[in-house]
């Protein structure tokens, strides 16, 4: 598949008046690209996926002017993209009734792997908003869970610093071109993200933010998620909108309750009384999340094949993390325990290198991360996500400092 006409094809649909998500689903779970989408126009009446306007208007070509336009800006700028049919494409968003055709992105993609829950709140809240929007995501990440906002002032920000603390890292989800420095206090985040991070958006270059496009990405960024969590959020919070469509696509969602009386907590007390869970900490959400977190994680390829579920080449298809140097760990004290019987693994129907990982394990009594990564020779992300499926199994235990043992029997 040629990804520039494919590419160029989803951006004809895109510009095509009265042509939306909806009819791009249908569209592309009949055709096997964007391209021949659009080149059997004049046959989607026929085949009940569009309209003989819709298809009439496509095959009039009255969407060439704009979308060579965007198509050369995005060109111009170096902006990588991934559309539909890219392996590179979320398989979330393939779900969601009305899905991007595509996305721009900056950054590291295999994120888009990764397990991750959605940390959202109010631009204007209190201190302890910020410290437990901070503290959540910093411990999600540090387990090997991507954390997900929209970049926003507040509670966003915080969402994004924590992420960046871990090697679940995290991904931000723009209501604007991805070009646009927006919000102007948040560049020095940004910058990190472009680096450390993921950054994407549906919007084309140069489009500048409004009012309606940041409700519109919102369906992004549950999506992207297992769950959404509102750290922080009045009854008229924007981030309640994340909340419903989560609800809506079949996501947790998740509250942390404020001091009663405090007018920016009175939407996440309202979404608790609606069924949400009562949020402290990242054990509450793992807790609620583990089996979503071992499904998820048990379609991760094997690190060592090189290629994804689809046969492809990730050396291709995805941008590496980069290694970089680890600050030096104070080791923990370890517990003296028992190693479980080899009958208890056995029940747990380990992967190969799950059991790479217990049996470098069993030879110490503890290891960090990184001495694990190193004699395995796998990146961390990689390590975290393995890990972090023995931990749901109840076959390894995290210490303070990202040291791991072997859970006692």
């Amino acid at each position: 598949m040629d990804l520039h006409k494919d590419f160029f094809a989803c951006l004809a649909l895109k510009h095509t008046p009265r042509l939306g998500p909806k009819v791009w689903r249908e569209l592309f779970q009949h055709y096997p690209s964007a391209y021949e989408a659009v080149q059997d126009a004049a046959a989607w009446p026929a085949l009940g996926l569009a309209t003989a306007a819709q298809a009439s208007k496509c095959q009039a070509e009255v969407w060439r002017e704009k979308a060579e336009v965007e198509y050369r800006a995005a060109l111009k700028k170096k902006m990588d993209v991934v559309t539909w049919f890219d392996p590179r494409f979320p398989a979330s968003l393939k779900e969601i009734p009305d899905p991007p055709a595509m996305l721009y992105i900056r950054g590291d993609v295999s994120l888009f792997r990764n397990p991750g829950v959605a940390v959202v709140g109010a631009r204007e809240c209190t201190p302890l908003g910020l410290e437990t929007a901070g503290r959540i995501s910093a411990q999600l990440s540090r387990i090997g869970v991507t954390v997900i906002s929209g970049l926003a002032l507040g509670i966003d920000r915080q969402a994004h610093l924590g992420g960046l603390k871990g090697v679940g890292s995290t991904i931000a989800v723009l209501g604007c071109g991805l070009d646009v420095e927006y919000p102007a206090d948040n560049m020095d985040v940004r910058l990190s993200l472009d680096t450390k991070g993921l950054v994407v958006t549906e919007y084309g270059p140069g489009v500048t933010p409004r009012a309606g496009y940041f409700p519109v990405r919102n369906r992004i960024i549950s999506a992207l998620s297992l769950g959404v969590l509102v750290a922080e959020a009045a009854h008229n919070s924007g981030s309640l909108i994340t909340a419903r469509l989560a609800g809506e696509q079949g996501r947790d969602v998740f509250a942390v309750p404020g001091p009663i009386g405090q007018p920016t907590f009175t939407g996440c007390h309202r979404l608790i009384k609606q069924g949400a869970a009562l949020v402290e900490s990242a054990n509450d959400i793992v807790e609620i999340l583990r089996y979503d977190f071992a499904r998820e994680l048990a379609h991760v390829p094997d690190p060592t094949s090189g290629m994804n579920e689809n046969g492809v080449d990730l050396e291709e298809a995805v941008v590496k993390k980069k290694a970089k140097p680890k600050a030096k760990s104070v080791e923990p004290p370890a517990p003296v325990r028992r190693r479980p019987p080899q009958a208890d693994r056995e029940a747990m129907s380990l992967t190969e290198d799950e059991k790479k990982v217990l049996g470098l394990l069993d030879q110490k009594d503890k290891m960090h991360i990184d001495a694990l990564g190193r004699a395995l020779d796998w990146d961390s992300p990689v390590v975290s996500r393995i890990l972090l499926m023995l931990e749901m199994r109840g076959a390894v235990q995290q210490l303070p400092g990202m040291w791991y043992l072997v859970r006692e029997a």
